[in-house]
This record gives C-alpha cells, structure tokens and sequence, in this order.
C-alpha cells in the first residue's frame, strides 16, 4: 500500500516557490538592467562649453516663466553671457503674479536679444509649460530652438557649444542632463536615489538610444530642429506633465535624430528647496507615465522594486536572519548573487553618477539606502495624475 504522507509539509512548499520565483524575476531584472546600461561602457565624456570660435547666429533661446522671480535672476545672467549663435532669447511669461515680468525688464536694458512675452491664455487640455514652449517655437524664426528652465544657470558657451554639436552631427533633439547644486542634507540624500530610478529604466544615456521607449530627455536644457518641432507641435503632448520626455520620444518614431548627453560641464541647477518639495514636485513627472504606455509603466515600476530597491531589503534579511533548516540552501545562495549583484551594480552606478553633483559628502553616498522610497515614489505617482504643478490647478 502506497504512503500518502507527504514529508513536505505545505507551508514549506509555498515558501519554496516564493523564494524560487524572487530569485527568477530579479535574474530576469538584473540581465534587463545590463542591458540597459551597458552603453555606457562608450558614453562620451560631459560636453564642453565653447566660448569662441563658434556658430554665428541660427538659435533662439525660449525660457517658459511662471512666478519665478526668486530664482529666474541667475539663470537671465547666465543667458545674457551667451555667445554670437544666440539670436535671440524669449522670456514666455504665462501673466506671473509675483513680479516675474518686472526682473525680466530690468535685465532687457542690458542685452536688445532678450524679449518678453505673454503667452495667450492657456487652452483647456494644456499643462503650462507645453504651451509656453508651443507659443514661443512659433515666434522664432531661426533655424533651432533652445528650451531652457528658470532653475538652470548656464556658464558661458554653453548654447555655442550646443547649436555646434547639433549641426556637426545633424541633431534634430538634444538635451543634456544637469550638475545638481544640492544644498541640504537630505536632498543630498534622497534625489540621487530619485534619479537613479531614471537610470534603471532608460539605461545609460547616450548619443542615440534604438529604442524609442527608452529615450531618456531633459526639458530643462533642451534643443529642437525648429522645423521638426513645429510639423508635429506640442499639442501632441499638450496634457504632459512630462513633456520633455513624451515630445523626443514621439518624434524619434518617426525618424528624429535624438540624443541625450552629459552636460555636467554646461549648467547647474537647483531645482528644489528641500527633501520634501523634491519628493512631492519632482515626484508628479518622475513617473514618466505621459511617455509610457500602462503596461511598459507597470514593468517600470515592476523592475524598480526588483532591481532597485529589493537588494536592500532581502539581503539584510539573508544575512541577519535564521535559516530555516528546511528552506532549501539553494534559495538562498540564488537570492544571495543576485542581489549581491544588483548591490554591486548600484554602488558602481553612485561611483558613475557624482560628476553630476556639485557636494557629493555622506549624504550622497549613503543615498542607495533611499531606493525603497524612491520605488515608492515612483509607484504612488503612477497610480495618481498631478492635479497641481508650479501653482496652477488642473482637472484630472
């Protein structure tokens, strides 16, 4: 008679293919993520500033304002050191209640390129920003257009260097990732952690990404081929809180030459004031969801707490933690390389990531502990559409 008995009690068998299926799925999200940043390897070094000796004319620098007085001051003086391919530079206010419009006047008397305008009252089914640069593109008349935010401080060189490297290699789109200013601790601490979670799902930034799903964009620095912008305009992305990104992605499916470079050596920023306001500001367009369908959005989030933030929870549960002896040792030591791996490879990437930041102190170094919360962010973001963004309110 046969023994029905099984020696295997069920609990045990639940926990087995638990542990079985983690250690599969972070495989899976540590080959994706090599992949993804394997590029890097031949990532070409920040761009430098060219101060002389560069194009004469054909750009027009747009800046989109919205109550930015108490930061648009740097930024104007930056511009106003730019050199001969800057024609022009267009200050689109969107009707500032804060004097906005005041601190552009006083900096017009110092150079006759730079302009004020008002855009026309903002369209139902339009966010901000998109319009301001919509109006703006269309009242230029040079060959390139250069988006920029109020928070940059571009040095000198820094659009001659731009528009030289968009005609010698025939870029339609062009943005460049920042040097970030930080100045409180727990910026330092939490937005490089933020940050990393656009690394994960882009991959390494490079001249041209084949894959217009994950070409990564920076709106705060930002060139476009006038006549590419135009033939599609932003009203394709009007609604987008992450317009930037939607816009270069939109038009790299239809053939543009996109690139996305380091231009550590061409602007600071200083986007926030504190942890928190990062956190809340940066977390409404983090998500990227305006540039991403649901399913590759659910696979994001799925990969950033894969890949990302549960190295940090498993391994010290590994390690700290019993054993127990009837939980196969084959789990563990699966589970134990792949997330020693994933530790590796984001420890490697801080090493890779803090030329872009002016203080990298303790703070900076102990931010891999915030991916949980960054995961975190990411997922609450994506389940939620910003209904505020730089004091304006929006229907859902």
């Amino acid at each position: 008679m046969a023994d029905l008995t099984d020696p295997t009690p069920p609990t045990t068998i639940a926990v087995y293919e638990f542990l079985a299926a983690l250690a599969v799925m972070q495989g899976v999200a540590l080959l994706v993520l090599m992949a993804r940043l394997a590029p890097g390897r031949t990532r070409r070094p920040p761009v430098p500033p060219l101060p002389a000796g560069g194009p004469v004319g054909g750009l027009t620098i747009l800046l989109p304002s919205y109550n930015e007085a108490a930061r648009i001051r740097p930024c104007l003086e930056g511009l106003l050191r730019q050199g001969p391919a800057v024609e022009r530079i267009l200050v689109i206010d969107s009707h500032s209640a804060d004097g906005t419009a005041d601190v552009v006047r006083e900096f017009q008397a110092r150079d006759p390129r730079l302009v004020l305008l008002h855009d026309p009252p903002l369209p139902a089914g339009w966010v901000g920003k998109a319009w301001a640069l919509q109006f703006g593109t269309e009242q230029a008349t040079t060959p390139y257009v250069l988006g920029v935010d109020a928070d940059i401080v571009p040095v000198p060189g820094m659009a001659d260097a731009i528009l030289a490297l968009a005609q010698r290699e025939d870029y339609d789109v062009l943005s460049f990732s920042p040097r970030f200013r930080i100045p409180t601790a727990a910026e330092r601490w939490l937005q490089p952690a933020l940050l990393t979670t656009l690394v994960y799902r882009t991959g390494a930034a490079g001249e041209r990404q084949p894959d217009p799903e994950r070409i990564a964009a920076n709106g705060q620095c930002m060139l476009f081929r006038r006549e590419v912008i135009l033939r599609e305009g932003y009203n394709v992305v009007a609604g987008s809180f992450a317009e930037d990104v939607a816009i270069a992605r939109q038009l790299a499916r239809q053939g543009a030459k996109v690139g996305f470079l380091d231009g550590s050596a061409l602007y600071t920023v200083r986007s926030y004031e504190t942890a928190a306001q990062a956190w809340r500001e940066w977390g409404r367009s983090l998500d990227l969801k305006d540039a991403r369908s649901r399913v590759g959005q659910a696979w994001d989030v799925a990969h950033l707490w894969l890949a990302q933030a549960a190295p940090w929870i498993v391994l010290p549960l590994l390690l700290l933690l019993p054993w127990p002896t009837e939980w196969p040792a084959e789990a563990r030591r699966a589970l134990l390389w792949v997330n020693g791996l994933l530790l590796g490879i984001r420890l490697l990437l801080l090493l890779a990531t803090r030329a872009s930041y002016e203080r990298t102190d303790l703070p900076y170094w102990l931010s891999p502990l915030a991916d949980p919360l960054a995961a975190l962010r990411i997922t609450l973001s994506s389940l939620r559409r910003p209904t505020q963004w730089r004091g304006r309110v929006y229907a859902r």
